[in-house]
């Protein structure tokens, strides 16, 4: 049976997770490599790649505001490229993911070892296809219980390394740095390309952002906090390993940290940061099936895979089939793979998604499409995606031809699926067709990507009946005797609102005055609206006027008498437009002006407006048909800056 997925997670549950993939293989294990092929420099090269990831978490936050769907990169690149970029970037993201989260789960029985050294490779494999099974359990009971479980585990990680990282600086020896980078500044380079796996996690948690709440202020939030926070701590428990384990030791060592601990606070120590370790490694491997398990359900939405992906569980409300699946292959990997051929093999497909990622903020920037509206957006646009796109293509020729290899490998494999599964059986506009209309003046598309973003849009903001209803229950009402001026009303406006806005009075006065100055402020004879944007976040106040004598804007032979004025923050856009075209609507009944004109008091001004939007509007809030005058109103009046 299918049903919806549920939005349960938090912004704690989005920082968790995300921190959770980036914590693992890049700083309890890979930190030997690093060394042996930079020396103490890697410090450096763990900073680079920490660097390197921000033009795609610009790149992400940006598409993941503007697009919360489940998916994430799979969702942005068929957007604006199309269904076959997209069932290549779908392909790609899924085992890529699916890959790091193994390797994690691998990884479990190095520190296996440690407690057992007669432990067989064999046994390691099978301990840790039982991890795999267990987390797939875990998955299928609930994001939620999968999200609470991730952050207990993440908060214990965290705080061991903190102990590891203060107490190593009272031990450290800095002559261990020395020389600092003996296999010269290539080195430091190659080996950030490396280790940038480690930090690719940050982003991840798009794939599940259709079960975040308030996404448009979670996603980006779990994103930034959760690098700052995991770059933080890599390069300084990195600096410390270097400055504790003698080289000869930690190029020999798998478990450097471990290693490290027992240098810094001895047995005590040893086992602090082995159960550190594992806790890494299962919280990868967590959170990397519920991130990696969404791309197949995502692709079977959009039918560039069968239909049976997408089945979601009516009981749990869990994408069954695609936990499932991708919990077989991660298992299958583990007895399949090792440890360096899942390093390189995700470290390629990763640095291949984020060069797509940033290509696709390119065009759905360029594409001007309408209802592209992120509530963050890039700064530093194009030239971070351009850093971005020039960086991840200098890291992957930079691995050399086996990854390059592995590359081509997988890019053949999503092209041949496509022509053979997909092509014909789908048609669907993307940003890509819009840039092209746009460049050559030649019609590519119907607009149904703008009507489709809308109604993202809807979602994404929670515009509902039930807000609008709310929002009319308790906004101010100003009921005027006299005559008055746009000037005076202003004024009265400003007194009323700048309060609950947090905004200066004097700033507030000068916004209204210079809306009203906008001819588009009429709707109609005798009646006006005024949208007006201000700065800030979750900013968005209604408020209504009477005036039975009139107010005066520029014709003092058209008097208004009925005035709605809506102050929102740019966030709030969505909403806004919503209001309006209610607003428009209701104003629009044959009776409306002396309905208006004849109400008693404040509660008989609110039972008419949502007697009237009650019956005039469809229930669903994106499916009413907006008036050309709307959109004329709309854009217009969004074509002034923010102040």
């Amino acid at each position: 049976m299918c049903a919806k997925l549920k939005k349960a997670l938090g912004l704690v549950d989005v920082i968790s997770i995300s921190s959770g993939v980036m914590i693992s293989s890049g700083l309890f294990v890979l930190p030997s490599f690093a060394y042996e092929q930079t020396g103490a420099s890697m410090i450096l090269s763990y900073f680079i790649g920490s660097l390197m990831i921000i033009p795609t978490i610009f790149t992400k936050a940006e598409l993941v505001t503007a697009m919360p769907k489940t998916g994430g990169i799979f969702f942005f690149t068929d957007r604006s490229m199309g269904p076959m970029m997209g069932t290549l970037a779908g392909v790609i993201g899924w085992f890529s993911l699916a890959f790091k989260s193994a390797f994690s789960l691998l990884a479990v029985g190095i520190f296996i070892i440690i407690l057992n050294p007669d432990v067989s490779d064999w046994q390691i494999k099978m301990f840790a296809v039982g991890v795999c099974l267990f987390f797939t359990v875990i998955n299928l009971i609930g994001v939620k219980f999968a999200g609470r479980l991730q952050t207990g585990i993440v908060v214990i990680l965290i705080l061991s390394l903190i102990i590891y990282v203060v107490d190593g600086f009272y031990h450290a020896d800095y002559s261990l740095m020395v020389p600092f980078a003996p296999h010269g500044i290539n080195a430091v380079f190659s080996t950030a390309g490396l280790i940038f796996i480690s930090f690719s996690g940050t982003t991840k948690i798009a794939s599940i952002a259709g079960e975040v709440k308030n996404p448009r202020r979670n996603l980006p939030l779990g994103m930034f906090y959760s690098w700052g926070i995991v770059s933080v701590l890599y390069v300084l428990v990195v600096f410390i390993t270097v400055t504790v384990i003698p080289p000869e030791q930690l190029v020999k060592s798998l478990t450097p940290i471990s290693l490290g601990g027992e240098k810094i606070m001895g047995q005590f120590g040893l086992i602090l940061m082995t159960i550190a370790g594992l806790l890494a490694f299962i919280s990868t491997g967590n959170a990397g099936l519920l991130s990696a398990s969404r791309n197949p359900l995502a692709m079977s939405k959009e039918d560039l895979i069968p239909k049976g992906f997408g089945r979601v569980s009516s009981r749990f409300q869990t994408p069954w089939i695609s936990i499932l699946v991708t919990g077989l292959l991660m298992s299958g990997s583990i007895l399949l793979l090792d440890l360096k051929t899942f390093v390189k093999t995700a470290s390629s497909l990763v640095l291949l998604l984020f060069i797509i990622a940033n290509i696709a903020l390119i065009f759905m920037r360029e594409g001007n499409i309408k209802h592209y509206k992120p509530s963050f957006k890039s700064p530093l646009y194009p030239w971070i995606q351009i850093i971005g796109i020039l960086s991840y293509s200098f890291l992957l020729f930079d691995m050399g031809a086996d990854s390059l290899l592995v590359v081509a490998l997988f890019v053949v494999a999503g092209l041949l699926w496509y022509l053979i599964y997909v092509r014909g059986r789908i048609k669907r506009e993307y940003a890509l067709l819009h840039v092209i209309e746009r460049v050559t003046g030649i019609k590519q598309t119907d607009r149904l990507l703008e009507e489709e973003l809308r109604e993202i849009l809807i979602e994404r903001d929670e515009v509902t009946h039930k807000r609008f209803f709310k929002l009319i229950k308790n906004c101010p009402i100003l009921d005027i005797e006299k005559e008055r001026t746009a000037d005076e009303l202003a004024h009265s406006v400003a007194k009323l609102l700048y309060k609950p806005l947090n905004l200066a009075k004097n700033k507030l006065y000068k916004l209204i005055t210079k809306s009203e100055k906008v001819p588009e402020i009429i709707i109609q004879s005798g009646i006006a609206c005024m949208s007006i944007p201000i700065k800030g976040h979750n900013k968005f106040k209604v408020m209504m006027v009477r005036d039975k004598q009139g107010i005066i804007f520029s014709d003092p032979n058209d008097p208004v008498y009925c005035a709605f004025i809506i102050v929102y923050s740019s966030d709030e856009w969505n909403f806004q437009f919503h209001a309006v075209s209610w607003f428009i609507e209701i104003a629009e009944v044959e009776d409306f002006e002396e309905r208006w004109l004849s109400a008693l008091n404040d509660q008989d001004i609110r039972k008419i407006i949502l007697s009237l939007w009650d019956r005039r509007t469809p229930r669903h809030a994106g499916t009413n048909i907006l008036s050309p005058y709307l959109y004329h109103f709309i854009l217009g009046k969004n074509k002034r800056k923010e102040s």
